[in-house]
């Protein structure tokens, strides 16, 4: 049986909290196992756990207690060994601005012992596959920002890893720039490579990954395929009213609106499961009005990893 490329138990992060107030637990218990070949997402807004569950896998945050193996090494007393066997693309292009895009990825093979003549030809072949060839000798300052994620892609792969990590890779990118990047990993993954990569986009994770892992406030709430976590989104449509103040005031008018399956109310925003779309939401504004609230906005998601989401944190992505 093949061993997993990533493997973690009870994995926990505590960090303390600032004036000596006691601490906060970023990472709760984390069981992961990930296959070779695999293309993972981890989802979840900011601050659900994402960045310090890759932190902590690419050796750059500790632990607070558990256990991770990545690439069959322990990441704690084996730190080294898993640096030499990962890649990592992070959230914000971080290259050597006094250099060339080819400067940048010598320059880079050296940490991990490459022979400059094998990195050069290596730096050649990534460039090309990822389209930036003609930008070899451009400083990076002349490098869109697209391209400049290109850039830390072809970095992360030159020594060759058993393992991508990509922190939101796609943060900041403009639409046409998201796409092109999304050919490039999907190109990595049918070429067997193992991907993790974070982010709060649905839809690129739906787009992408094998499996999602829903993380939010520092446990995994949900594992399996995207369309096996979309089948398990409740109620057709979910309706969002953003009232004019405290939506829990209007939660016992709307359950009795026919064709209501179930009511959530966070600040101001009152949601409504239903199987009968649109037509609810004339009830619901009557409801909402004899609650003394008025509707400053109305929202309809049909069944989608968003609304799965929505129905196991009582939050949004925002």
């Amino acid at each position: 049986m093949t061993a997993p490329a990533i493997a973690t138990e009870k994995l926990r992060k505590v960090y303390p909290a600032p004036n000596g107030g006691g601490e906060i637990v970023a990472l709760e218990g984390l069981d992961l196992e990930i296959g070779a070949g695999e293309f993972f997402g981890l989802l979840g807004p900011n601050g659900a756990g994402k960045s310090t569950t890759i932190g902590i896998l690419t050796t750059r945050i500790l632990p607070s207690g558990g256990r991770a193996c990545v690439a069959g090494e322990d990441v704690v007393s084996r730190a080294v060994a898993v640096r030499q066997r990962i890649g990592v693309v992070p959230q914000r292009p971080n290259p050597d601005r006094s250099l060339d895009a080819m400067e940048n990825l010598v320059f880079h093979a050296a940490y991990f012992g490459v022979p400059r003549s094998e990195a050069a030809r290596r730096a050649n072949a990534l460039l090309e596959t990822l389209n930036i060839a003609d930008k070899a000798r451009a400083k990076v300052d002349e490098l869109s920002g697209g391209q400049q994620q290109r850039l830390m892609i072809a970095r992360a792969l030159i020594h060759e890893p058993a393992v991508i990590f990509l922190d939101e890779p796609t943060v900041g990118l403009d639409p046409q720039a998201r796409l092109a990047l999304w050919d490039i990993l999907r190109e990595l993954h049918a070429a067997g490579r193992t991907i993790v990569m974070t982010t709060h986009y649905m839809e690129e994770a739906d787009q992408l990954c094998d499996r999602l892992g829903i993380v939010d406030r520092g446990k995994l709430l949900a594992l399996d395929t995207p369309a096996a976590l979309k089948e398990r989104a409740p109620g057709g449509t979910l309706v969002t009213l953003t009232l004019d103040g405290d939506a829990a005031v209007t939660s016992d008018a709307a359950r009795t609106v026919a064709g209501v399956e179930r009511v959530e109310a966070e600040g101001a925003k009152l949601r409504a499961y239903t199987q009968r779309g649109g037509e609810i939401i004339p009830a619901l504004i009557k409801a909402a009005e004899s609650a003394q609230r008025a509707v400053k906005q109305i929202q309809l998601r049909e069944p989608s990893l968003e609304t799965l989401f929505i129905s196991l944190t009582g939050r949004t992505l925002d």
